[in-house]
C-alpha cells in the first residue's frame, strides 16, 4: 500500500490540488501473492486519489501497451517474471507504456520513507478517492494490437503469404505458457493466424508458475515438439516478456539467434533503422559476428531491457534484445513483449519458406559458460581490485577469440560470470577460476 500511494504522488500527482483523478491501469500474473498484493496496490492508488482499472491476469507487456493506449498516467505489474512462484514484484509504467527512468524510481523511494515516517501524508486526497472498475476485457484490446502487427508485417513484403490473413497456415507450433500471465491469450494468438496450436503450461494454479516450465526449462517444450511432430516450438516465461524458441527438433533457438534473424529480414526489407541493432554486454560473440556479416552495426548497452530501450529511443532504432529471449520492437511496442517476438519469428520463418532450424544459421554460438555465484556480498564485485585483477588476466588469456563479463544481478543476490571462448573446455576453466575469486573476495 504503502509503495502504491508513493507512486500515486510521484506518477499521478494524487495528492496535490489537482481538478482531476489520475488514471492508473493494474495488472497481475498468476501467483498466489498476486490476489493479496493487487488489493494492496489497489487500495494504495484508489486511497491516494487514483482511479484503477484493474486489468487482472495479463502479460506485462499488455500492461505497458494498454497504458498508453488507454492514455492512463502510469502502469503497475505485479510478477516475479521468470522467478519462481514464493517471488514477487511490483514494475511501473510512466506514460506511454516505458519503463521509469532511475531518477523518477528515486523519488518514489523517497516517498515511501516519508510515508513511513509520517501518518500525516495519508490524509483525504484534494481530488477525493479513487474509483476503481473492472477491465480483464481489455486484453481483448491488447490481443487485437498483437494481431495488427501480423499484418503490418514487411519483413518479406514480395511474399505473398504475407496478404494472407493466416499466414501460419499448415505450421504446427507447440507453445509454452510457463503456467503464467500468457496462458490464456498466447495460444488464441498463434490460432488466430493459422497454426495448429498445442498449449502446455496452461493450467496455473498460484504455485506452479515457471516450476519445470516455459522459457527457463524448456525440456517439456522440447519433448513436446519432436512427440508431436511439431515444426516449432515457443516458450514464454512468467510474466510472458520474454521468448525462445526450438526447431523441429528441439534444438533451443536463444534471444541471440532470435534478434539476429529478426535483424537480418529487417534490414534486407530497408526497414533496420540505421542499419542498427541494440543488444547488451551479454550478447554472445556469435551474434557480434555475424551482426558484422550482415553489415549491421551493433549498439551495446548493460543488461535489462530498459537499457536497451533508452538506448533504442537515444538512436531511434526499431530492433534491440537480449541473450535471455527480451527482445523490443519499438515499431510495436514499447518493451520486450514475448508473445510479439514469437508471432514476429514464426512470420518471418514462414513468409521466407524455410525452416526455423536454417534461419538460426544465421549466427554461430560460441561456447558460454555462464554462472551465477550466490552466498556473497555482490556489492563487493565493482570494488574488489583483486576480482578487478582475475578478470583482466582472463580477458589477456583468451584474446580476440573469447570473452569475459563479471557483474552484480540485478535481480538476485547473486554475481554473474560470464565466459566465452572457440573451445568449451576453456570457456569452463576460465569460468571456474573466476568463480572462485568471486568467493574469496566477494
Amino acid at each position: 500500500m504503502r509503495v502504491a500511494a508513493a507512486a500515486a504522488f510521484v506518477l499521478g500527482g494524487a495528492l496535490s490540488e489537482a481538478d482531476s483523478r489520475p488514471v492508473a491501469v493494474v495488472g497481475r500474473d498468476p501467483r498466489a501473492s498476486g490476489e493479496f498484493l493487487e488489493a494492496a496496490v489497489v487500495a494504495g492508488l484508489a486511497g491516494n486519489g487514483v482511479d484503477v482499472i484493474r486489468l487482472g491476469v495479463i502479460p506485462t507487456p499488455g500492461v505497458a501497451y494498454l497504458t498508453d493506449a488507454l492514455a492512463a498516467d502510469f502502469g503497475v505489474m505485479l510478477s516475479a517474471s521468470h522467478n519462481p512462484a514464493p517471488d514477487n514484484g511490483i514494475k511501473f509504467f510512466a506514460a506511454g507504456g516505458l519503463k521509469l527512468p532511475d531518477e523518477v524510481e528515486d523519488e518514489i523511494e523517497a516517498r515511501i520513507d516519508a510515508l513511513a515516517r509520517s501518518s500525516d501524508a495519508w490524509g483525504l486526497p484534494a481530488a477525493g478517492f479513487g474509483r476503481v472498475r473492472e477491465g480483464s476485457d481489455e486484453a481483448e484490446r491488447y490481443l487485437a494490437h498483437l494481431l495488427g502487427t501480423v499484418g503490418a508485417h514487411q519483413m518479406h513484403a514480395d511474399n505473398p503469404r504475407l496478404a494472407d490473413s493466416k499466414p501460419l497456415a499448415g505450421w504446427r507450433v507447440v507453445v509454452d505458457c510457463a503456467h503464467g500471465a500468457a496462458y490464456r491469450l498466447a495460444p488464441r494468438l498463434l490460432e488466430h493466424i493459422g497454426a495448429d496450436v498445442i498449449s502446455i503450461g496452461v493450467e496455473p494454479d498460484g504455485v506452479n508458475i515457471n516450476s519445470s516450465c516455459g522459457s527457463t526449462s524448456l525440456g517439456a517444450l522440447k519433448a513436446a515438439v519432436i512427440s508431436r511432430k511439431a515444426d516449432a516450438g515457443i516458450a514464454y516465461d512468467g510474466d510472458a516478456d520474454r521468448c525462445l524458441a526450438v526447431d523441429a527438433i528441439g534444438e533451443v533457438i536463444d534471444g541471440d539467434q532470435i534478434l539476429a534473424i529478426l535483424a537480418v529480414a529487417l534490414n534486407e526489407s530497408g526497414r533496420l533503422a540505421g542499419g542498427t541493432v541494440v543488444a547488451t554486454v551479454m550478447a554472445n560473440l556469435g551474434f557480434r559476428m555475424a551482426m558484422a556479416d550482415a553489415g549491421i552495426d551493433v549498439v551495446e548497452t548493460p543488461v535489462g531491457d530498459r537499457n536497451l530501450v533508452a538506448a533504442m529511443l537515444d538512436g531511434k532504432f526499431v530492433l534491440g534484445g537480449e541473450q535471455s529471449g527480451h527482445i523490443v520492437i519499438l515499431d510495436h511496442a514499447s518493451t520486450g513483449d514475448g508473445m510479439l517476438t514469437s508471432v514476429q519469428l514464426l512470420v518471418t520463418a514462414a513468409a521466407s519458406g524455410r525452416s526455423l532450424a536454417d534461419l538460426a544459421k544465421v549466427m554461430t554460438r560460441y561456447p558460454q559458460v555462464l554462472v551465477n555465484v550466490h552466498g556473497v556480498d555482490k556489492a563487493k564485485a565493482a570494488a574488489s581490485s583483486q576480482l578487478t585483477s582475475a578478470v583482466a588476466a582472463a580477458r589477456a588469456e583468451l584474446g580476440d577469440s573469447g570473452r569475459v563479463l563479471v557483474r552484480a544481478s540485478g535481480t538476485e543476490p547473486a554475481v554473474r560470470v560470464m565466459v566465452e571462448a572457440v573451445d568449451s573446455g576453456q570457456a569452463r576453466e576460465v569460468a571456474d577460476r573466476l568463480v572462485g575469486v568471486v568467493r574469496a573476495a566477494c
